[in-house]
């Protein structure tokens, strides 16, 4: 368990981090510098204890961060629905897999297990795992941190997106600081240590 503590003049604060969601894609055709990345940041959560929950996947991102966390004496809990469990992509050599009726449930599940969610390159399923619960933490549903690491400039075209979103009145500016974005494996914990999650009203929602 990595236990971080936050410090200003008004309080102190501690965050918890017991386990940590990935995001990412389940395709293993990108970039070198990907996979390498997502062995890294399994070596990372196992040397620090800290649990990988994800989408219970053995293929792609997905398989190759589990495999690094289960090599190197750390604890996964996979989440898969099962109709993709069944289409045999389930990883059956982690800690834990639970098999559930959704991708709703499964979403559900993997918020439910984590204190944080880091994002790695991914696709469709990815994008659409981040900008859920980046809404869920826009609309007060939680203040669990979200680092996005932009290995090799992936998502640049997400940061040019959020911009156009705000620029053209859709997204507040105030929510940048929904989510945080880093370019390595090695920044996500200290990234980690300098978050003070502010809530930001409900009202900035709709400007």
């Amino acid at each position: 368990m990595t236990q971080i503590t936050h410090l200003n003049t008004n309080q102190q604060t501690e965050l918890q981090i017991n386990a940590l969601c990935v995001f990412c894609g389940s395709s293993a055709r990108g970039r070198e510098e990907h996979r390498q990345a997502a062995t890294n940041l399994g070596k990372l959560f196992a040397s620090k204890n800290i649990r990988l929950v994800y989408g219970g996947g053995r293929v792609g991102l997905m398989g190759i961060i589990a495999d690094s966390v289960m090599q190197t004496g750390g604890e996964v809990t996979g989440i898969i629905p099962g109709h993709l469990e069944k289409s045999e992509v389930g990883h059956e050599g982690i800690s834990e897999l639970i098999v559930v009726d959704s991708m709703h449930l499964r979403k559900e599940l993997m918020f439910q297990k984590s204190d944080g969610f880091v994002i790695l390159p991914g696709g469709f399923g990815t994008l659409d795992e981040l900008f859920e619960i980046l809404t869920w933490k826009q609309l007060h549903l939680h203040d669990k941190p979200v680092i996005i690491v932009n290995i090799n400039n992936y998502w640049d075209p997400l940061k040019t997106l959020i911009d156009h979103s705000i620029s053209e009145g859709y997204a507040h500016p105030s929510h940048s600081k929904l989510f945080t974005f880093v370019d390595t494996i090695e920044e996500i914990l200290p990234a980690l240590n300098q978050i003070h999650e502010e809530r930001l009203p409900l009202s900035a929602k709709w400007i």
